[in-house]
């Protein structure tokens, strides 16, 4: 979905209407799904700056004291107290590439964790219309039932008023009576379903639906299933990050193959000594009270032998990489055919629209008709009441052809990789990059370096309103 067509879903509407791309926009603000998938790429993005510590310099300090309750006696010199510090520091020169190899797997995690996000916003947004259209439709089929209801009891009143006078019999009656019954079953119904579509758009928006204006026509549609499957080849965010994964994965051999090669450090150490005056006993002025030592130098350590512990991670890495090329291709498969059902059904729902647009305008006019003859006495009361469910039933599947065109259109451009939050037009630098957390933390090397305390983003619905099914009068 473009910027325009955002910008196409705040159209000209009613004032108190809320439109689909305030639904989207409330969502991507607020939905907790969305929130912690956010939080989990930071702590993805975390990986680089946890992989390159292996190779950066160490250092630790400690300091003891100790009192010597009880000495030999036989050591004249024994002290009664200690006091001792030492500093230690090592500096990695060569890990046989464990950590260089370490690092590049980590950052191709985050290009995987940021396509995971794109992958989760696009489904959250289809989400959201398919419930945004679920609440438009179960509205219009409410009214719809309504309506029929009214009808239908109309048609009773008359029947009965026939029937007083001789004109029809106990039977048109009774025929009359089963339909209103049958209607008000569907009324209650349909009444149902639209107080369950308004719950499931409370959970993903996070507030009650509102007046909800007609969805804007969607842009960008492809001309042909090749068009479209070519398109989410090349941007689908769940493909985008099993490829990555699987490069991930490929590095993740060259780590578990390091440790059958040599590594090297440097190291130094110091340390600092204080008997306050006790070493010696009597006699401690003889005696030097403090002492200090350091030491500095090279360490390479050759791995001989292991118990075949290197060879086997090695061969657990490569079996996982493996693994991870075939899971890219079943997510390959599955993009290919989600677009093409997606495609299949956005085409068949287009066909459907049409065709029942058609029976509704012919229902309309048979109904008009049957009516007419039937007050001339060439038709029944039973034609009548065929008739208007006819009718009935040709207006509810527009309105779901409608609905299923729209959400399946949705579909296919969320599976190509062109109905996500980058795509919208969100005013105030509202949208979210999760390459700016990355860039925050890949570098920093801080003990120290805390984020504040966590504190929940989405907001709850436990004080909304239970919903109903009742439509609110204009």
């Amino acid at each position: 979905m473009t910027g325009a067509t955002l910008v196409c879903l705040a159209g000209v509407l009613p004032a108190r209407a809320e439109t689909l791309r305030d639904a989207l926009v409330q969502a991507y603000l607020t939905n907790p799904t969305l929130e912690a998938a956010r939080a989990n790429q930071r702590g993805v993005d975390e990986g680089v700056p946890i992989a390159r510590a292996a190779g950066l310099p160490s250092a630790s300090a400690d300091a003891t004291y100790t009192e010597y309750l009880q000495t030999s006696r036989t050591s004249f010199t024994a002290p009664k107290r200690l006091f001792n510090a030492g500093a230690d520091l090592g500096v990695p020169i060569y890990s046989g590439g464990a950590v260089k190899n370490q690092i590049k797997a980590a950052k191709i995690r985050v290009e995987a964790g940021q396509a995971d996000l794109r992958g989760t916003e696009s489904s959250l947004f289809a989400n959201v219309v398919a419930a945004y259209m679920d609440v438009i439709r179960a509205e219009a089929l409410v009214g719809l039932n309504a309506k029929n209801v009214a009808v239908l009891e109309t048609n009773l009143q008359a029947t009965n008023d026939r029937f007083e006078i001789g004109d029809v019999t106990r039977t048109d009656v009774a025929q009359s009576e089963s339909r209103l019954a049958v209607a008000r079953s569907s009324a209650r119904t349909a009444q149902a379903d639209l107080a369950s579509s308004r719950e499931t758009y409370i959970r993903l928006v996070g507030k009650p639906p509102e007046s909800l204006a007609p969805p804007p026509p969607l842009p960008g549609l492809p001309d042909s299933p090749e068009d479209a499957v070519t398109i989410a080849l090349d941007n689908n965010p769940d493909l985008i990050a099993a490829h990555q994964r699987s490069l991930a994965a490929d590095k993740d051999i060259d780590v578990a193959g390091a440790g059958r090669l040599p590594r090297v450090s440097l190291f130094a150490s110091g340390s600092y000594s204080n008997y306050l005056n006790t070493l010696g006993g009597a006699s401690s002025a003889l005696y030097p009270q403090t002492d200090r030592t350091a030491q500095a130098g090279a360490q390479v350590s050759i791995p001989i032998f292991q118990g075949g512990l290197p060879a086997a991670q090695r061969r657990q890495a490569q079996a996982q990489a493996s693994a991870a090329l075939e899971q890219e291709i079943a997510t390959e498969r599955d993009v290919i055919a989600q677009v093409r059902a997606a495609y299949t059904a956005w085409k068949a729902s287009l066909d459907v629209i049409a065709s029942s647009q058609v029976a509704v305008d012919a229902g309309e006019l048979s109904l008009e008709g049957v009516r007419a003859e039937n007050s001339v006495g060439n038709r029944t009361i039973l034609d009548i009441l065929n008739a208007e469910q006819e009718y009935l039933n040709a207006q509810t599947d527009l309105v779901t052809a409608r609905r299923n065109a729209y959400v399946a259109g949705f579909t296919l451009l969320a599976a190509m990789g062109r109905a996500e939050a980058r795509d919208l037009n969100l005013e105030g630098g509202l949208l979210y990059d999760p390459q700016v957390n990355y860039e925050r933390v890949r570098g920093k090397i801080s003990d120290w370096g805390n984020d504040p305390a966590p504190v929940a983003r989405a907001t709850r619905t436990v004080d909304t309103p239970v919903q109903d099914g009742n439509i609110p009068s204009n």
